[in-house]
């Protein structure tokens, strides 16, 4: 089984909560256009200035994802 790769946006402020849930929109978009295998898709709120929006692909898409996207980060998906 291939390895899923979770990339990752931050988002940091006063709007970090609404920018990362509107960002979530495009990636969801985003998976759709592309016919990726993968859907996950997410939001967490670490605090009220840092909250992150994250796709998971699987590690055969990341190159491609990862130059169109460009994510701040990555790491290893883990369910």
């Amino acid at each position: 089984m291939e390895r899923k790769l979770k990339l990752i946006w931050d988002f940091r402020g006063p709007v970090a909560q609404k920018t990362a849930r509107h960002h979530e929109i495009h990636l969801k978009e985003y998976i759709m256009t592309k016919h990726l295998s993968c859907k996950i898709t997410g939001c967490k709120d670490y605090n009220e200035m840092h909250s992150t929006a994250y796709l998971v692909v699987l590690e055969s898409e990341m190159k491609s994802v990862r130059d169109a996207l460009k994510p701040h980060r990555g790491q290893l998906f883990e369910e």
